[in-house]
Formats: C-alpha cells, structure tokens, sequence
C-alpha cells in the first residue's frame, strides 16, 4: 500500500434523524444498525483496511466520543484519533485533518468518509477510490464521487457533470458542472430524467497540498486558523490550541465552503450499492423484509395485518402490532416513536420540542 493515501473518517454527528435509536450520547455510528455484528464506524474501518495501512488512518470526532471511538476501533493508533472541541460541520474538521496530516507527510494524499455510510459493492468502491488516488498524482484535482440516482430522492444533494468531460485517466470521471441541494420532487425528477446529475455522496479525495490551497484561496479565516497552529500539529501542543482555537471557526460545510467555489472539481460516477443512512427511510430501504414488507430489527416483534413498516426494538422486549401500514415503530432506553414513515422529516423538530419541553435525558 502506498504510505502517501491517508484516510479520514468524519465521526462526530449525533445522528438526531435516527431518533431515538441514535442519542447524543451514543449516536448511529456506534450502533450496530444493520444487525451485522459490527457498527457502522467499526464496518468504515474494515473498509478503508482494504485502501491504507492502519498508522495513515485518523478518525475525526466530537471529544466527548473520544472513548466511544478508543473502545470501538482499539487498533486505532493514539495519534489517528482527532477531537473537536465543538461541531463546525465538515468544513473545519476537514481543514484540520488536513493540516495535520500535511504536517506529516507533504507529499500525502487524503480520503474523507464519512463513518456511517453503507457500500455493499467494495471492489467497485476500491477501484474507483484507487483510480481517484492517481489521478490526483497529475494535477491538482479535488475529486468527490457522485451515486448515480436510481429514484428522484428530495434528501440528497445533486452534482452535475458535463456531459463531454471525460478523461483519459479513467472515463468514469467528470468535470463538475454544479452543485445544488437538496431539491424538491419536480426537480428531483427532472435531475433524474436529465442523465447528467448525480447524488452528493459526501467522499472526497485530494492532495492535502491541494485542499489548503483551496482554504487559503476560499476560506482564508478558516485557514488562519489552522495555518496559526504550524509548529503545534503531532506535538502535546496541538489539543490546547485547538481546544481555543476550534471555536473560532464558523459552521459551514465542505460543499459550500470549497466544493462550490473552486473550478478544478471532478467527480466520479459511482454505482457502488451506497445508502448514507440518514434517515428511517433508508434504514428501511437497506434490510430485508418480511412476507408484508416490514423491516424488523429485533427477534421479538410480532405483527399482524401490518405492511410497509419499520419496526425496532430492543431483544429484552416483545412488541405486537396490528393493522399498521407504513409506519416507524422504534424504541430506545426510555423513549419510544411511532411515526408514519411519510412524515420522518419531522423527527428533527420531535426532538428540538423534546429538548425544550422534556429535557436532554430523552435525547
């Protein structure tokens, strides 16, 4: 394996969509949500094994699942563990990670993954990934790979690429065109009828020499802060400037910080069996059903005249349920949901009204 890919696996999301399965104090990363005997960071892990050797592999994460990480990926080297003092999205974690890194090896090159995605077709991803990797050995290139769409989603963002860009390298891979968020049905259909937009999949490669660069020229605050800490990175320094220092930053994603910006954005096209597991929706897409197409997670659910549904729960309890059709039937600790499927989007404001009206123990 060549010592210059690194791989950073984003990992401090709390994961509110998944409530109440996925708490903040221990969100759908840490979960073994597919029934595998692995969680979903532990499963990122294995697959990044396949790509880098274990001492180039750094987990980002909010410090307070420091210890959730340690316990979860024991092979995790002490110095591939990234802490946060606070959640800025993907844009500050990303420009640590890659100063950092930098710090270490000028000459790396960087995945970014975040930790809770399934791929159930790995040799596609590999090859893509390792093909992505050279092409960044010829310019300077930020890369990201787009899930060619198999339905007119409304909860994934969309790239477009031209339609005449292909390269040399590997015809698979495009010159992005634009970018645009989450849209709503008609658009989504028109995206998909359209043959040229892709979903977002939030994987990224680059040179780190490339990607502070693109900081520099487009978030010059962002890379101050970072560009400040020259000197600190791998040495005891580096937690107390950062523990300051990180608040600085604003929130702001990578899409919008970088990705929409630059002019030298490729994206792959990539059919790799990929769900970012975000939503109750997706979870039920992933597993298998029943003779009524319910997905159960749980031995102990017994349903009757009841389709379409979701059921979770936990092995030391037994749920029965009669003449449900489409619904999210999930209990956790000491919260239970039951939500028509239709309306999982607001699940978010569930659990803002919880916080304000119960308190943080239900969250």
């Amino acid at each position: 394996m060549n010592k210059d890919n690194y791989v950073v696996i984003m990992a401090g999301g709390v994961g509110e969509r998944f409530w109440p399965m996925s708490r903040e104090s221990r969100p759908k990363q840490f979960i073994d949500i597919l029934g595998t005997g692995r969680t979903l960071i532990q499963q990122t892990y294995d697959r990044f094994r396949k790509i880098c050797i274990p001492e180039n592999i750094f987990v980002v994460t909010n410090k307070r699942y420091r210890q959730l990480v340690v316990d979860q990926l024991p092979e995790l080297h002490e110095s591939g563990l990234i802490c946060e003092p606070a959640r800025k999205n993907t844009a500050p974690c990303i420009a640590y990670s890659a100063y950092k890194i930098h710090d270490l090896n000028p000459n790396a090159r960087m995945l970014v993954a975040p930790s809770d995605h399934i791929i159930l077709k790995e040799d596609v991803f590999i090859s893509i990934i390792n093909s992505a990797l050279e092409a960044l050995l010829t310019e300077p290139r930020l890369i990201t790979l787009g899930i060619t769409p198999s339905r007119p989603d409304t909860g994934y963002g969309y790239i477009q690429f031209k339609d005449d860009s292909s390269y040399h390298e590997d015809d698979r891979m495009k010159k992005v065109k634009t970018f645009t968020e989450k849209p709503d049905t008609d658009l989504a259909v028109s995206f998909l009828e359209s043959g040229d937009f892709l979903w977002n999949s939030g994987i990224f490669l680059w040179s780190t020499e490339t990607i502070i660069a693109a900081f520099e020229q487009y978030q010059p605050e962002i890379s101050f802060v970072f560009r400040e800490a020259l000197g600190k990175y791998n040495t005891p320094e580096e937690q107390a400037y950062m523990d300051v220092a990180y608040t600085a930053c604003k929130s702001i994603s990578i899409d919008y910080a970088i990705m929409e910006k630059a002019d030298n954005v490729y994206v792959f096209v990539s059919d790799l069996g990929w769900s970012d597991l975000g939503t109750w929706g997706s979870l039920f897409d992933a597993r298998q059903k029943d003779a009524g197409n319910n997905a159960i997670v749980g031995k102990n659910a017994m349903l009757y005249g009841s389709k379409n549904c979701i059921i979770n729960i936990p092995e030391d309890k037994l749920v029965v349920i009669q003449g449900l059709d489409g619904y999210i039937v999930s209990e956790a600790d000491n919260a239970l949901l039951i939500c028509q499927k239709s309306q999982e989007q607001q699940i978010r404001k569930f659990v803002n009204d919880i916080k304000l009206k119960k308190g943080d123990q239900y969250i």
